[in-house]
């Protein structure tokens, strides 16, 4: 696969790990009442996961991103 589109792939399926994770965990605390819509634990609870998912990325990245040549015996 061409480096850049797996590059874009990689970062794509981060964003909907995030958005989805982020999304579950905001609809959790939104029905036990712990926020209201709009509140700084809103923004805190998509920050700390966005900040969280970037660390994974940037951690995982090189088993993913590696050349297809590396693959090749």
């Amino acid at each position: 696969m061409e480096k850049t589109l797996k590059g874009v792939a990689y970062v794509s399926v981060w964003v909907l790990l995030w958005g989805t994770a982020a999304s579950l965990a905001d609809y959790v605390l939104l029905e036990r009442e712990a926020y209201t819509p709009g509140t700084p634990g809103q923004l805190i609870t998509f920050f700390s996961y966005g900040a969280a998912t970037v660390v994974l990325a940037i951690r995982l990245a090189g088993r993913f991103l590696k050349d297809d040549d590396d693959n090749e015996g």
